[in-house]
């Protein structure tokens, strides 16, 4: 198994459609020429952005939170360029980019340093060979005080592994409960 170079990312966006839409670069700056969390190609990786699309976690409801039966009213749903995270709690949120992994590819998702070094922790779960869609987030606020995450900015870098050969059965193959999702995906059992 190897790590993939900003070579094979790029070949893999423009050949086979790996990540849409694809920024062939690290960006530092937006168009508006405002300084941003960098998002983009990287030497062996790609900084994946938050799209504008949030679930904050609230405890209005006294809800259990339960993987096997989840109740979607533990969350508020909130549409905008940032998003306020409550101290100790987190928020979902999607990736801009739509994911398309090769059955041979195994990727890692790691926080950027920028958040981790705020208190702010990125967890996704590895995105398996032939899975595809956007990733979900999670953002856990490890701190005592109000946390924001910028909408549109890096927030998390994959990386991809491929193998010497493709897997036996992929996360297609197993008709995975999260494939093609789109949006802001809650646990489903």
């Amino acid at each position: 198994m190897s790590i993939k170079s900003d070579r094979w990312i790029r070949r893999m966006a423009s050949e086979h459609g790996l990540i849409e839409p694809f920024e062939p670069q690290q960006v530092r700056v937006a168009a508006n020429g405002a300084r941003v969390i960098s998002y983009g190609t990287s030497s062996y990786g790609y900084d994946i952005r938050c799209a504008d699309e949030f679930k904050i976690f609230t405890n209005i409801n006294s809800a259990v939170v339960d993987p096997k039966e989840f109740d979607e009213s533990s969350f508020v749903d909130l549409q905008a360029d940032v998003c306020i995270i409550p101290p100790n709690s987190f928020a979902l949120a999607r990736t801009v980019e739509y994911l398309r992994i090769p059955r041979n590819v195994l990727t890692v998702c790691l926080g950027k340093s920028t958040y981790a070094r705020c208190g702010i922790i990125v967890n996704v779960t590895p995105l398996e060979p032939e899975w595809e869609g956007h990733v979900t987030l999670e953002f856990s606020n490890t701190t005592p005080l109000p946390a924001k995450i910028h909408a549109n900015e890096g927030v998390a870098q994959i990386l991809f592994l491929e193998s010497d050969e493709p897997c036996e059965t992929s996360y297609r193959d197993r008709g995975g409960k999260y494939q093609n999702q789109t949006g802001v995906t809650l646990p489903k059992p």
